[in-house]
Order: structure tokens, then C-alpha cells, then sequence
């Protein structure tokens, strides 16, 4: 089974169990998702199956949007709910002290990644040293916020839509908010609204899946080359995409793809809209980048 399913993962399970119960439920032999939810969060978590992981790399790079719920005056050891409460101060903040403090965390800022986090230090998870009781020195990292919205305040809790670059932890975001209003804060809840261009209102739950029958399961998924929605693309003729899928470069039609940029990342199609994979392209031709494994007639666009 190979496609692209979007998934609404609930509050409680961590990532890597949810990708395993979806690999599962489609007897796929190889399965990932394209970013880390922790278990506390709820939301999008885009799971790739068999050849779509090839392409899932480039949505590890996409933008990502959250609904957080940050709650101020308690820090915690996590940063987050799930840890023990720290130090517990009476909020002061007005809306338009939040709003001035939000408005200062938007464009490119530096983050010290959190200790309870699955970045690696020394080729151990910096979580393993925290659960250790140890804190190791991390040099901070730029990422980029592009939108900080306050969408409610009642004094305590502030509700923040965020749209966020690569790398960018929404926990040490709330804590570094709490500490600019200088009452410290942790975040309380997280929902992932979008990866990329693929937004949580088109997934669907684990109980939806385990609850539909076997062909209704596999509509649930989307086409492998979903994962590369953003390209222009390109059509090769039978002979060019033997030669493509044999990782070879092929030679363009003189009439195709006129409006594709003369050179970049491309889709790639075969005869009767059969996806090749992703390429490369320069001037008239198209270099293999990534070629699914579905012999010379590839995989067809608009099935799983």
C-alpha cells in the first residue's frame, strides 16, 4: 500500500505509535510522518506509506501552524502539562501588554531547543539526559516565526494562532512569552492546524480508519505524489520514462511544459499520468532525483 494519509492525531499517543498503528491497519511495509508531535499535542500528522516516504523529506522542511493554549504565571519542569509546576506567580499582564510581547516574536528569532525534546546531543535524544535528571549545554538556533496572532485572553490563558518555520518549538516559544511578561508561563495545550499545504480540517481520526472497511479505508489515502503538490511538472513520453525510471536523464518533447521554469524540482509523469518520481530539471531535460519503484509505467496519480 503506498499514498499519504493525513491524520488527526489524538492527545495521549506519541507520534511514533500513531504511524504504527496506521502502518498496521494498511499492511504497508514501510511507514513515517513528516514531524514530531508530542504526545500532549493534538492535530495534523501527515503519514506517509511504502513509496510515498521517499518524497515525505521535503515536508519536513514546510511551514507548520499551530493553535497553542499558553497559560501564564506557572512554569513547569517540561515546559509543557505533563511536567511538575516549578514556580506559580499571579499574572499582571494586560491584553496589550500580550499583544506588544507577541508583535516582538515575529520574523526570524533564536530558540534554545528544550532538554525534553528528541534533538540530539552526542547521538543521545537530549530527552534521555533530562529523564536522567541532567541539562547539557544547547547553543541556540535561529527559526522563524511568520504569524502571531492573540485569538483570546481572559488574564490567565491566551489563545495563540502561530505559523511557524522549520525547527521552531511552540513550548519554548510559550515560556520565553511567559518570561518576557515576566510571570513566566507554560504551554497547556497544542493543536497542529497545517503541515505545508495540508490542513487538519481534511484528516481523519484513527477511530475513522479502524472503523471503515477495507475499501473505504483505501480512499482514505491520497496519492504518493501529493507529497509534491507545490512543483510544476513535467510529462514524459515511453521512451523517456524508461529511461528515468532507470535513473537515467530524459530528454523533454520540444512542445512540453512550456510554462515550467527552465530549471528546479519537478513532477515527474509518464504515459496515461503515471507518476515517475521527483527530478530535476535543466533546460530540456530531467534528471531522477527520486523514482518510485513501480517499474517502467510507474504509479498511477490518482490511486493509492
Amino acid at each position: 500500500m503506498h499514498g499519504v494519509l493525513l491524520l488527526d492525531k489524538a492527545a495521549g499517543m506519541s507520534s511514533n505509535r500513531a504511524v504504527q498503528a496506521v502502518k498496521r491497519l494498511y499492511a504497508a511495509l514501510r511507514a513515517g510522518h513528516t514531524g514530531t508531535l508530542d504526545p500532549l499535542a493534538t492535530g495534523l500528522l501527515v503519514v506517509a506509506l511504502g513509496e510515498a516516504t521517499k518524497f515525505a523529506g521535503g515536508l519536513l522542511d514546510a511551514d507548520k501552524g499551530y493553535a497553542a493554549t499558553i497559560r501564564l504565571g506557572v512554569t513547569t519542569t517540561t515546559g509543557d502539562a505533563e511536567g511538575e509546576v516549578l514556580e506559580t506567580r499571579l499574572p499582571q499582564a494586560s491584553r496589550a501588554d500580550v499583544e506588544g510581547v507577541l508583535r516582538g516574536f515575529i520574523g526570524e528569532i533564536e530558540q534554545v531547543p528544550p532538554m525534553h525534546s528528541a534533538l540530539k546531543k552526542d547521538g543521545r535524544p537530549l530527552y534521555a539526559y533530562a529523564r536522567a535528571g541532567e541539562t547539557v549545554e544547547r547553543q541556540p538556533r535561529r527559526v522563524t516565526v511568520h504569524a502571531l496572532e492573540l485569538a483570546a485572553f481572559d488574564g490567565r490563558d491566551l489563545r495563540v494562532h502561530a505559523r511557524v518555520g522549520k525547527g521552531t518549538y511552540i513550548r519554548t516559544l510559550a515560556e520565553d512569552i511567559g518570561r518576557r511578561l515576566g510571570c513566566g508561563a507554560h504551554l497547556a495545550e497544542l493543536r497542529r492546524t497545517c503541515v505545508g499545504r495540508f490542513g487538519v480540517d481534511e484528516a481523519v481520526t484513527l477511530e475513522a480508519i479502524e472503523g471503515a472497511d477495507p475499501a473505504a479505508r483505501a480512499r482514505l489515502l491520497r496519492p504518493v505524489d501529493a507529497m509534491l503538490a507545490g512543483l510544476p511538472e513535467v510529462v514524459l513520453d515511453r521512451e523517456g520514462a524508461g529511461r528515468f525510471v532507470r535513473g537515467q536523464a530524459a530528454a523533454l518533447a520540444a512542445a512540453d511544459a512550456p510554462e515550467t521554469p527552465a530549471a528546479g524540482s519537478v513532477r515527474v509523469y509518464g504515459p496515461e499520468r503515471a507518476f515517475l518520481g521527483r527530478g530535476a530539471r535543466v533546460g530540456r531535460t530531467v534528471r531522477p532525483e527520486r523514482v518510485v519503484a513501480a517499474g517502467d509505467g510507474g504509479a498511477p496519480c490518482g490511486t493509492p
